[in-house]
């Protein structure tokens, strides 16, 4: 059986990755449809061997479409997403618009499957932030062997977290570096990305913490556990696609490193990099367009009672929003459709 498949935002990076992705792996597809905002209308986007025409989202009946695969901003979100889900087509939401909703589930396959059931409260299904899938999808297997007490999370994140117009920037001011006269001012980022890092993501809160820390908090204790302490600080880098994460975690029971290797060298979705020696690890450019979130520099904390530090590496467009949203997908016909 074949289901009807909607992508919207479908001309931008997010969106075709899930274009790409749903043909990579084979998603049941009757009929697909891309849709992208009217000034869009008519761009040509590829789906495997076939290339679409966009439509005009704002026009576009949901009327017996299956699923929806939603990658536009929270403001269009808000305007479409209900409609779709009026319609009887589930949305898979990539925004942050509805994922701190109760009644709406907040979903990485490999860690709350179940939790896909819960679409039913209001047909629809919330993609957690990037950073913060990557980061469950490492820890949920050694939590649910020791019991996650506390976590201290470093993040260096790609600038196509940011969008195109980030990418777009930090290319022309490495170009403008060499080229006197040819300086490119900051207009994404608040400071220059090019050749430096910046330690805000998203808006400041009243803590001090970003809304991007805030958010790896608030939803890693929604998608695992509500008793986890947790602690962000989120970094913009100078890479264009592949978050990294320095990680650690402290645990209720000991937890040997040579154990945790084990445990994750057998986890869904994890591929374990880890040799004491140069380069015996996984950096952001080594994981572009692969599925997997890569685990390395896995060792003791001995700073800490049952300590260990991690180093975490994933495809921010893939497994950070496109892959995650095509496994709901897969998830929910599994579990629900033809379940």
């Amino acid at each position: 059986m074949g289901y009807k498949v909607a992508v919207v935002g479908a001309t931008g990076n997010v969106g075709r990755e899930m274009l790409n992705i749903l043909h990579e792996r084979e998603f049941p597809v009757d009929e697909i449809a891309a849709l992208a905002s009217r000034r869009s209308l008519g761009t040509e986007v590829s789906f495997g061997d076939r290339t679409l025409k966009t439509k005009d989202l704002d026009s576009f009946d949901f009327e017996g479409w299956d699923i929806a695969l939603f990658a536009i901003g929270s403001e269009a979100t808000r305007q479409y997403a209900p409609r779709a889900a009026a319609s009887g087509c589930v949305v898979i939401d990539n925004s942050s618009l509805y994922r701190y909703e109760p009644d709406i589930p907040l979903v990485v396959p490999e860690v709350n499957p179940e939790a896909v059931e819960e679409y039913r409260n209001r047909n629809i299904i919330a993609n957690p932030n990037c950073s913060t899938a990557q980061m469950v999808v490492a820890l949920n297997p050694l939590h649910k062997r020791a019991r996650i007490k506390r976590v201290v999370v470093a993040t260096y994140q790609s600038v196509s977290g940011a969008g195109k117009e980030a990418m777009d920037e930090l290319w022309n001011q490495t170009k403008g570096i060499y080229v006197p006269g040819q300086e490119v001012e900051p207009r994404v980022f608040p400071k220059q990305i090019a050749f430096n890092v910046i330690p805000q993501i998203d808006v400041f809160l009243d803590s001090g913490d970003t809304r991007e820390e805030w958010k790896m908090v608030a939803e890693t204790k929604k998608i695992m556990d509500p008793n986890i302490r947790l602690t962000a600080t989120c970094v913009r880098v100078p890479v264009f696609v592949g978050h990294s994460e320095a990680i650690n975690v402290e645990f209720e029971e000991f937890l040997d490193e040579d154990e945790a290797r084990d445990i994750l060298r057998e986890a869904p979705g994890v591929l374990v990099i880890d040799k004491r020696e140069p380069g015996g690890y996984i950096t952001p450019v080594e994981c572009v367009g692969d599925y997997a979130t890569f685990v390395s520099r896995i060792r003791q904390d001995v700073t800490v009672e049952n300590g260990l530090n991690l180093w975490c590496v994933s495809d921010n467009l893939r497994k950070g929003a496109a892959l995650n949203a095509v496994q709901i997908a897969e998830t929910l016909v599994e579990r629900v459709f033809e379940g």
